[in-house]
């Protein structure tokens, strides 16, 4: 029992957001799993409102590519010119980083990487479920982890669909009705690249015990 909480722990530590590929192919197999973990997701009311489009052509991966900068740039120069982007990278010293990180933001270029993924998968949710935003969610995170578990990596992003009228366009070029709501996509292939691991808040500043701001560590 203690192995497998080792192997169930190791793969949610080791699970990146993964933004450079090789060529390998993702097989059929892999694949089939991945989207398997999906299925098995927790749904309120066993709703189950979530569906997936599988997208490989190398045509319609650009397409995303293209969506996914314009959105990103859209968005991020929008937190350029409102002074949020300096504040967030307000602790970063090195002036040269600094206007390299934001123009790799402002232009798209961050979210621009997806059709260099073997393949893409569109989320689509139903919008007659109350849930369905909670219900994907939990879809995308066991994909996430599938992903990880079998040596692939992958990058959630919702750049092509955040904005309504990025969405339109999405949804229009890819047959998506009316029913559903885009939700993100998730770029999946075999990493080139795999970055460090971000720092996480400790525990003790994120758990309270009955009320926000009392210690829950401390009472044990």
């Amino acid at each position: 029992m203690d192995d497998i909480k080792d192997v169930f722990m190791q793969v949610i530590n080791d699970r990146r957001s993964i933004r450079n590929y090789t060529d390998e192919k993702v097989s059929d197999e892999d694949l089939n799993m991945i989207l398997e973990s999906a299925r098995q997701a927790p749904s309120g009311e066993n709703a189950q409102p979530w569906r997936f489009i599988v997208v490989r052509d190398k045509k319609n991966k650009k397409f995303l590519s293209d969506l996914s900068r314009r959105g990103s740039g859209r968005r991020f120069t929008g937190e350029f010119l409102s002074k949020q982007m300096h504040a967030r990278f307000e602790k970063l010293k090195d002036q040269a980083k600094k206007e390299a990180a934001f123009k790799k933001l402002t232009s798209g270029d961050v979210s621009a990487f997806v059709n260099e993924s073997d393949v893409i998968v569109i989320i689509l949710g139903k919008k007659e479920v109350w849930d369905t935003p909670f219900d994907t969610s939990a879809a995308i995170e066991n994909m996430l982890l599938a992903v990880t578990a079998l040596g692939l990596g992958a990058c959630w992003l919702v750049a092509p669909c955040i904005d309504v009228r990025d969405e339109k366009v999405l949804n229009e070029y890819f047959g998506i009705t009316d029913e559903y709501k885009t939700v993100s996509i998730i770029a999946i292939g075999q990493p080139s690249r795999v970055p460090k691991a971000r720092p996480r808040l400790p525990l003790d500043e994120l758990v309270f015990g009955e009320k926000l701001g009392q210690p829950y560590f401390e009472q044990k």
